[in-house]
């Protein structure tokens, strides 16, 4: 993978992760569906997002 391939996914990782940490709706992603940041933005925010506590 080229070096700004790389840069690009982390760039999306970490603002996915900016997003989930500042509750942004999912649905603000800017990248397209057939992107693979996409993929990455969506891990990135799902990964700062806090899992619902289990009432169990």
């Amino acid at each position: 993978m080229a070096v700004g391939r790389r840069g690009a996914l982390v760039r999306a990782l970490l603002a996915g992760i900016e997003a989930g940490r500042s509750a942004t709706p999912i649905t603000s992603c800017p990248y397209p569906s057939n992107d693979l940041r996409r993929l990455v933005w969506v891990r990135g925010y799902a990964k700062a997002r806090a899992l619902p506590q289990s009432s169990m």
